[in-house]
């Protein structure tokens, strides 16, 4: 395979990576060529085990292995906490998460060292978020709150009006007053709701997208191995899921602004 061959795999349980397949897009050239799997039979993994979430993110690398990427995004944070390391293990091509890269921009953002991680159950509890922050600013101080309800918010449109409000003034109201200055989108799905969420932690507090960090990382990579597109013709983008594709059809126009092209159901376990 020549240099910049292959496309580019974004593997996420369901719908929400689509903010990281966005953000890929924009970042790269327009020849790359995107593969997108959305396990959607099997979504959320934020409340499974630790080993069955590394057992269904090999199962989704090994996939798109078949379909020739050349690297691969784990568009979700879940992935990200617990399986990374062990798919990167067995993948030959390079591997990158969502949560290193947010940790290092919200580590830049910070103006005094109290950086907010919201996210799901399963991120929260693995303190992947805390750890990487340390890794760049050991004395960082981190507060860490699951935000459930973002998600199925998100999927139903519901981004911008009086449910969404109150539910991000009870998850985050409380973090006004103590000294936070920056907040990581730690979910996917909660750029969306970038909105209410800023409205409820308050002026003066960034707001770090992972989404667009992690792109800016592939992109980084990807020219360190020259391995960016060369065709002359634009990329396709391709969409994988794994339960019925109407659901993501419409959810994922609403993610994306438009309708998606190329949307096929597929079974990804071996």
């Amino acid at each position: 395979m020549s240099a910049g061959a292959g496309g580019i795999g974004v593997f996420d349980s369901g719908i929400g990576g689509l903010t990281v397949f966005q953000a890929l897009r924009a970042a790269l050239p327009p020849e790359e060529h995107l593969l997108y799997l959305g396990d959607t039979a099997r979504v959320p993994y934020g409340t499974k085990s630790t080993e069955t979430v590394v057992r269904y993110a090999l199962e989704g690398a090994r996939f798109l292995a078949r379909r020739g990427v050349k690297t691969l995004v784990l568009a979700c944070n879940t992935m990200s906490a617990v399986a990374i390391e062990a798919v990167k293990e067995h993948m030959p091509f390079p591997v990158v998460g969502v949560i290193g890269p947010g940790a290092e921009a919200a580590c830049r953002a910070t103006r005094r060292g109290v950086i907010g991680v919201i996210g799901t159950a399963a991120t929260i509890r693995s303190g992947a978020y805390a750890h990487a922050i340390a890794c760049h600013r050991p004395d960082a101080r981190v507060i860490a709150r699951a935000c459930p309800l973002f998600v199925p918010l998100a999927e139903e449109g519901w981004v911008d009006n009086e449910v969404a409000r109150a539910a991000a003034g009870a998850y985050l109201s409380d973090l006004r007053g103590s000294g936070l200055d920056t907040l990581v989108l730690g979910c996917t799905h909660y750029p969306l709701l970038k909105r209410v969420i800023g409205e409820a932690v308050g002026d003066g507090v960034a707001l770090v997208d992972s989404a667009e960090a992690t792109a800016a990382v592939v992109r980084g990579r990807l020219e360190e191995r020259g391995l960016l597109a060369h065709r002359a013709a634009p990329g396709e983008d391709h969409f994988f899921v794994t339960d019925s594709s109407d659901r993501f059809h419409e959810v994922g126009a609403r993610f994306l602004g438009g309708p998606l092209q190329r949307l096929e159901q597929v079974a990804i376990s071996e």
